[in-house]
């Protein structure tokens, strides 16, 4: 099953913007705090699609959504009707049918190859658009893991500082305790 049989070229133009916008979207209302990793990964998901797209297109290329219709397809002339020699030259008939179907198939790899180069050509874009982001995202990401850092610090000295008098704390009671202990042997006294 071809799921992409129904899309023209124009939807197929659509279909890689459709899909990135997509995952950025739902990836972004689901990790709200990394908006940059999504944005990265989105470019990265629109250059494979498009690449995808390409190589779908090429493997398809006999297909006629792709062509143009400038140059109508060959037809080679049956020989085989010939008169009087006809029926000697069925072998070159097929050698011929086999020789114009084999142009047919150049000529219409001819006119699919623009159109898988575009997709190409937008998955580069997106790649070139990518080493930027990533050093972007990378960046930012130290930024917010030093800050995580600073922050558990932070924390983490508060922490102490709360062990500390905790400590104090039950020593004054350990002392108030022991205090108290000895006042009520010296009245028993």
């Amino acid at each position: 099953m071809d799921p992409l049989s129904g899309l023209n070229s124009e939807q197929l133009h659509i279909l890689p913007w459709a899909v990135a916008g997509v995952f950025a979207l739902g990836a972004g209302l689901l990790r709200r705090n990394k908006f940059h990793w999504t944005a990265f990964y989105s470019v990265l998901l629109f250059a494979a699609i498009n690449v995808g797209v390409g190589f779908y297109i090429l493997k398809h290329f006999r297909e006629s959504r792709w062509s143009t219709g400038a140059q109508p397809p060959l037809i080679a002339p049956s020989l085989s009707e010939t008169p009087i020699v006809g029926q000697y030259m069925g072998s070159l008939d097929t050698a011929l049918n086999g020789l114009v179907g084999g142009m047919n198939d150049f000529r219409a790899f001819q006119q699919v190859l623009p159109v898988a180069t575009d997709f190409f050509a937008a998955s580069g874009w997106a790649l070139l658009i990518a080493f930027p982001l990533a050093i972007i995202a990378a960046v930012i990401s130290f930024i917010l893991a030093r800050r995580r850092t600073a922050l558990f610090d932070k924390y983490r000295v508060t922490v102490d500082q709360l062990k500390d008098e905790l400590v104090q704390v039950k020593q004054q009671i350990a002392s108030l305790t022991s205090t108290e202990l000895d006042l009520s042997s010296a009245q028993e006294r």
